[in-house]
């Protein structure tokens, strides 16, 4: 690691205009180019790696998604975020995202509230309804609960959030009565988000409750969402929230190189091979030409790719368009080197995020 990246970390004590973070499913890929499969402890401890340097150029953010296969590490993301506490210092650690419709949420809870203890309060999570649904059946929940769930449980998890202890009746799990779930948080409240993908009832059902809304963004266009962040704050609106108050994240993938080709040379033969191998159902997601890929790096497509300047041109365009708070860009997918990986981390903590800050708190500063 360079002495820029070293002197970037320690010198950021201040809180972030914009948070940018790093991301990882953790996921086991055959690479394209060598054909070489890893083991399930070398991806492990690539990812300890990852999150170490993270921490040390300054991100913001590392966060880890839950999948239940063995193409995928991270079925336990609070184990992995644990092991990351243990090797950084300042950098945020959540889940992108915790699947809590088959989860239980007193268990969720405990999880992240000793990581966060463990961590010094640095844990969070994004709770969502998964868009990947092998944990279902895995854990005994019917798919035709889907939603359901989800309300039931995330309903649960506020409650134990908010107090302790708890009593409580819901129709999937059993009672609680006078509960005492422990241990508490570190942090005054634990900051749960929620997950949101292109359903617009879910945004809306997320103003409703005043909560953070984490938007994910995997192709399509830049303004994908514009509909979605406009009925959240509309719902919070309505329901006596400020929605200027609520914070607003989108999950992307993308890679950051020293040049536009380069970027897209190394990214392109790892993401086409992660969308056919790791996909919904495993082996059989959709090819992806090279001409779909280049259009998908364009600046009015969703996919951050590119040169220092493309990237941070890229995520100002989203704040302007959405007025984010946070990124979380998933660098990597499909198996990609760990050389690469780190070095994509390195230029984007060195060299994007400092000028995304400055430029967002420019434009806060203007508005104000």
């Amino acid at each position: 690691m360079s002495v820029t990246a070293i002197n970037t970390a320690t010198t950021r004590t201040q809180p972030s205009p914009f948070e940018i973070g790093f991301m990882t499913f953790v996921e086991i890929t055959e690479d394209p180019r060598t054909g070489a499969l890893p083991s399930a402890h070398q991806r492990a401890r690539e990812t300890i790696e990852q999150a170490r340097l993270a921490d040390q150029v300054g991100l913001d953010l590392f966060a880890v998604g839950e999948h239940h296969r063995t193409d995928f590490v991270g079925s336990a993301p609070p184990m992995v975020l644990a092991a990351a506490a243990e090797a950084t210092e300042r950098i945020r650690l959540t889940s992108s995202v915790t699947v809590l419709s088959s989860e239980d949420p007193v268990r969720v809870w405990e999880q992240f509230a000793t990581l966060d203890q463990f961590s010094g309060g640095r844990a969070e999570i994004i709770a969502g309804r998964g868009s990947y649904t092998e944990s279902f059946p895995l854990f005994g929940h019917d798919l035709a609960d889907y939603a359901d769930l989800f309300r039931e449980k995330l309903d649960l998890l506020l409650e134990i959030r908010a107090r302790n202890p708890i009593t409580w009746k819901g129709r999937f799990r059993p009672a609680l009565d006078n509960a005492d779930i422990g241990p508490r948080a570190l942090q005054d409240e634990l900051p749960i988000w929620v997950g949101v993908g292109g359903t617009l009832a879910s945004a809306i059902s997320t103003g409703r409750l005043g909560l953070p809304m984490a938007m994910a963004l995997l192709l399509g266009p830049i303004t994908y969402h514009e509909q979605t962040v406009e009925m959240y704050r509309a719902a919070a609106e309505r329901a006596g929230h400020d929605p200027a108050a609520l914070r607003t994240s989108i999950n992307l993938h993308g890679y950051v190189s020293r040049t536009s080709r380069r970027a897209r040379d190394t990214m392109y033969p790892y993401f086409a091979r992660g969308m056919m191998d790791n996909n919904h159902q495993r082996g059989k997601g959709f090819t992806m030409p090279r001409t779909a890929f280049d259009a998908q790096t364009s600046p009015n497509a969703g996919l951050v790719v590119g040169s220092p300047q493309e990237v941070i041109d890229k995520l100002l365009a989203y704040h302007e368009i959405y007025g984010l708070d946070r990124a979380l860009i998933q660098m990597g997918f499909g198996g990609m080197p760990q050389k690469d990986v780190l070095d994509a981390i390195e230029l984007l903590g060195t060299e994007v995020a400092p000028v995304v800050r400055r430029e967002v708190a420019a434009r806060k500063a203007r508005t104000a």
